[in-house]
C-alpha cells in the first residue's frame, strides 16, 4: 500500500483512536505503527511528542511529522473526496467544530482525571500502557517503566485542572454529559444526526478510554448510559455506513436533545477556556476560574488559548444569517461569552 498514510500511536491515546476511526469511516488507506515499531526510527520526529503522529508531505514534498487531530481532519477533507465529516450548512459546521473542541479539550479532563486519580485505574494504566512501547522485556523492566510513567502522568494532573477541589466538578460534569448524550442517542445515532461529524469522532476518542479502558469511568458509563457504551463499540469502524446529505441535522430544527448537550458544554467549558486564554495572554502562572460555584485552578495551557482563537475566527467567518442562528443557540446554551 504505497499510497497509504503512515501514522503512529497507541490504543490508550484517545486522539489515536479518534483519527483511526476517522480514516476508517472516510475509507482512507493507512498504515498504523505502535511506538515499538522499528520503522519509526527512519521517520521524522515531531517538535512535541504527541499521539497520534502522522507522516505527511509538506508543500515541497518532504515528509513531516504532524500531530494535531483537528487540522488533520480539515486537511483530509481537502485532499480526499466524499464521506465528509463537515456539515455543508455553515452554522451546523460551526456547532460540529465547537463540540469537537469541547471533547478534545474538556472531556479529556475527565479521561485524564479518572485514569490518574483512582487506584484501580492507575494500576491498570501503569500495567498496560507501557506494553504498547514493547512488552518483550523482563518483568522488572516493564514494572519500572509503568511506575515511572504513572508518576509522570500523575504529576501532569495540574495541566488539566484535576485536584481535590475540582475532581468532583469534573466527575459531575461527566455524569451530566453522559445523561444528555444518552438522551440524544434515544433519537439519533450520531451527534450530528443520521451521519457522524468530526465531533462524533472526537467524543468517541475520549470515550474509548472513559467507557472501555479505565475501570472507574467504564463502570459509571455502563450504569448511567448503556447506549453510550454500545455507541463507542459501534463507532470504531463506520466504513460500512453510506451517508447522504439529508442525514445531517437541520440547524433551524435542532432537536432538544442536542440543545441539552450544548447546555452542558455551556455550563463548564466557557469559564475555564476564557480564564485560560486570559492567563496565557497576561503571562500569569495560574488559571483561576469559577465552575459550578467551585474554585477552579490549573496551569495555563497555551494550546487551548489557540483553540479558543480558532473558534472565535470560525464564528466571525459565519455568514450573517448563520451567525444569527448560531448566536441564538449560544445564548440559550450559556456559550455566548466565548464570542462576545
Amino acid at each position: 500500500m504505497t499510497d497509504a498514510i503512515a501514522l503512529s500511536g497507541a490504543p490508550g491515546s484517545p486522539y489515536t483512536r479518534k483519527m483511526l476511526a476517522v480514516l476508517r469511516y472516510r475509507r482512507i488507506a493507512y498504515r498504523f505503527m505502535l511506538p515499538s515499531n522499528p520503522a519509526l526510527r527512519d521517520l521524522p520526529r515531531p517538535k512535541v511528542q504527541l499521539l497520534p503522529t502522522f507522516y505527511l508531505p509538506d508543500e515541497a514534498g518532504d515528509l513531516q511529522a504532524v500531530t494535531d487531530s483537528t487540522p488533520l481532519i480539515r486537511r483530509f477533507e481537502r485532499e480526499h473526496e466524499g464521506r465528509s465529516l463537515i456539515p455543508a450548512d455553515p452554522g451546523l459546521a460551526f456547532l460540529d467544530a465547537l463540540i469537537e473542541d469541547y471533547a478534545d479539550e474538556w472531556l479529556t479532563k475527565a479521561m485524564f482525571h479518572y485514569r490518574w486519580a483512582y487506584a484501580a485505574d492507575i494500576a491498570k494504566a501503569a500495567a498496560i500502557l507501557p506494553c504498547w512501547r514493547g512488552f518483550s522485556v523482563p518483568d522488572e523492566d516493564l514494572a519500572a517503566a509503568g511506575a515511572a510513567f504513572a508518576e509522570r502522568q500523575i504529576g501532569r494532573l495540574r495541566y488539566v485542572g484535576s485536584n481535590a477541589v475540582t475532581g468532583p466538578v469534573i466527575e459531575a460534569s461527566y455524569r451530566r454529559f453522559l445523561a444528555a448524550f444518552e438522551d440524544h442517542l434515544r433519537r439519533f445515532p450520531y451527534l450530528m444526526g443520521g451521519r457522524p461529524g468530526a465531533c462524533d469522532f472526537a467524543v468517541y476518542g475520549q470515550l474509548t478510554q472513559l467507557a472501555e479502558f479505565d475501570p472507574t469511568p467504564a463502570s459509571l458509563t455502563l450504569r448511567i448510559a448503556p447506549r453510550v457504551t454500545a455507541w463507542v463499540g459501534m463507532m470504531e469502524d463506520q466504513s460500512g455506513l453510506d451517508p447522504t446529505d439529508a442525514d445531517w441535522l437541520c440547524l433551524d430544527r435542532l432537536p432538544d436533545t442536542l440543545s441539552g448537550v450544548l447546555a452542558e458544554i455551556g455550563r463548564v467549558y466557557p469559564p475555564v477556556m476564557l480564564a485560560n486564554a486570559a492567563a496565557v495572554a497576561s503571562g500569569a502562572a495560574e488559571v483561576t476560574a469559577q465552575v459550578d460555584g467551585q474554585a477552579w485552578t490549573q496551569q495555563p495551557f497555551p494550546y487551548q488559548a489557540k483553540c479558543l482563537g480558532w473558534l472565535r475566527q470560525a464564528h466571525a467567518d459565519l455568514p450573517d444569517q448563520a451567525r444569527g442562528q448560531v448566536d441564538a443557540l449560544m445564548a440559550s446554551a450559556g456559550l455566548a461569552s466565548l464570542f462576545g
